[in-house]
């Protein structure tokens, strides 16, 4: 594909993606983010193949960088998925 078509894919995903996340009810956020998370497991475990078979060092440090921005995600996310869920916990024990 052209620099252009990936372009125009990745701008109407974007939207896509926008418009579909901006519809989900409220109820739905913490079972939804959850989901998120365990694919962004599997985007860590991408990355580290991909960055494992590159061969250029521009690729290595772009795989690097891949690999730390998805660990960086998925720890976010199971942070805040925890800190919604303790809102929902008793003080009662």
């Amino acid at each position: 594909m052209s620099s252009a078509a990936l372009l125009v894919l990745f701008v109407v995903s974007a939207i896509l993606g926008y418009r579909v996340i901006s519809r989900v009810p409220p109820l739905l956020h913490t079972p939804l983010m959850s989901g998120t998370n365990a694919i962004s497991g599997v985007t860590i475990l991408g990355s580290l193949v991909s960055t494992s078979l590159a061969v250029s060092l521009g690729s290595r440090l772009f795989g690097f960088l891949a690999i730390v921005l998805a660990t960086v995600n998925l720890v976010g996310g199971f942070k805040v998925t925890d800190r919604m869920l303790r809102m929902f916990r008793s003080t009662e024990v």
